[in-house]
């Protein structure tokens, strides 16, 4: 089944990118190749079940099961040995990342509080956008009722983009919320 983004996508940006940039094979026009959704949690070095439940909550939002990441090092500032979990993310791709990607842009920031769009500065210089979420509560997957501990979150989009301009463009057209 096809998602209502990706087909969009195939329908609307895509001819409309070509046009803009004048790509010559439709292979060359960017596209969204991944997304991924990252919580960290310091925290979880003392308590074991912050993680437990916040990577059940990322299951529920995402659809998709998140893998416990584990620290590289040991820092002793922030006591944390190496190999401890320190946090969970998941990895979104195909009609996934697009249904994602979806209810992101038309039901998830306009719950935000003071949106006003997301800020069109957060590129990589390769086309890749990152933003962050201050809490997983605008979520409408969350009880709120049930939720103990408020926790932010990350959210890479990786395009195809060589550039910041075709990635903000490739993004623009997609429907994501961006300021100018």
């Amino acid at each position: 089944m096809i998602t209502r983004l990706h087909e969009r996508y195939q329908k609307e940006v895509i001819p409309a990118l070509t046009k803009r940039f004048n790509y010559k094979n439709r292979m060359a026009v960017p596209r969204v190749q991944k997304v991924t959704v990252n919580i960290g949690l310091g925290e979880a070095s003392q308590n074991i079940k912050l993680l437990d439940v916040a990577a059940q909550e990322l299951g529920l939002i995402t659809g998709q099961k998140p893998v416990i990441t584990r620290a590289k090092k040991s820092i002793a500032n922030f006591k944390i040995r190496k190999g401890m979990p320190i946090g969970c993310m998941v990895t979104l791709r195909g009609e996934r990342m697009y249904e994602f990607l979806d209810r992101l842009t038309n039901i998830v920031l306009p719950r935000v509080r003071d949106f006003k769009g997301l800020p069109s500065n957060s590129f990589d210089g390769r086309g890749n956008f990152t933003l962050g979420l201050r809490d997983q509560l605008v979520f409408p997957e969350i009880d709120y009722t049930r939720v103990d501990k408020i926790k932010g979150m990350n959210i890479t989009v990786t395009t195809s983009a060589h550039t910041d301009e075709e990635g903000r463009e490739l993004l623009k057209l997609l429907g994501v919320p961006l300021r100018s």
